[in-house]
């Protein structure tokens, strides 16, 4: 094994990942010197050469869109979690040159919740279809004990949240997009939109709404989140989920545990202060 450790997060655009502020303030504050962590632009065509051209300094990657689907066939092992929702975010590479998948974005928006006093739900409702819904369904099946409810534009990604619901064992009700703003009344709601589709919903805030869950970071607050803050509600954003993810991520590349989650926090609100 090189006397040297390498990590890296790949993806496609990769430029404005903040995995390695966050993965070297946890190197830092754990004295691993010897460590590095960088970025890589790498598409679903350039990954199969990208892995295979990796030596044994390397101890693992983190996975970003395009790649968390298309990086399964390289691999040797995924766990149950990454298999739930057939993405890997993370790999580790063992010492005996296997290559193990993990998807640490579930445990990790559960993880986050679980910070902020939010252990179990009667019932939870979820914005948009995409690949950020899945992850939040399955983290959503480990804490929430009634009816999920996707808000979604079309019955094609209504129909496949329901799927994704019987696959997780969760209770998955879908309802369109338009009545989005009926969401607020859950004790949970999780956004998993993309900048700018929930700017709307805003003024619809009302009354003392419970938890909200954005996993934006960057524009920060949305204005779901200022309004919902506003009216004194508990909020969660993209930085939450991001550092709880990289702190499994940490833990499972360097074998050092537990990982140090007040100093990665700081790193990263300091990196997106600068933005």
């Amino acid at each position: 094994m090189s006397s040297t450790s390498r990590a890296a997060v790949l993806g496609s655009p990769i430029a404005h990942s903040l995995s390695p502020v966050l993965h070297r303030a946890a190197y830092a504050e754990l004295g691993l010197d010897d460590w590095s962590y960088d970025r890589f632009e790498v598409d679903e065509a350039g990954l199969p050469g990208f892995v295979a051209g990796l030596d044994d300094s390397w101890a693992g990657l983190s996975l970003t869109m395009p790649l968390k689907r298309a990086v399964i066939p390289l691999l040797d092992e995924i766990s149950d979690t990454a298999a739930s929702v057939e993405a890997v975010n993370t790999v580790v590479f063992t010492e005996d040159g296997r290559r193990v998948g993990d998807n640490t974005d579930i445990p990790g928006l559960v993880a986050a919740l679980r910070e902020r006093g939010v252990e179990k739900v009667e019932s939870a409702a979820i914005l948009g279809a995409g690949a950020t819904a899945s992850s939040a369904l399955a983290a959503l099946a480990r804490i929430c004990a009634g009816p999920v409810t996707a808000y979604v534009r079309g019955e094609a990604r209504a129909e496949e949240m329901r799927g994704w619901g019987e696959r997780l064992g969760v209770d998955v009700r879908t309802a369109q997009w338009g009545s989005a703003a009926e969401a607020f009344a859950s004790p949970l709601v999780i956004a998993t939109t993309p900048a700018g589709a929930t700017d709307d919903l805003a003024p619809a805030v009302s009354g003392t709404p419970g938890t909200l869950f954005d996993v934006l970071y960057h524009p920060w607050p949305t204005p779901l989140a200022a309004a919902w803050s506003e009216r004194g509600g508990t909020v969660l954003g993209g930085l939450d989920l991001l550092v709880h993810q990289a702190v499994l991520q940490v833990e499972q590349m360097t074998g050092r545990s537990p990982a140090p989650l007040a100093a990665m926090r700081a790193a990263g609100e300091r990196a997106l202060g600068e933005r």
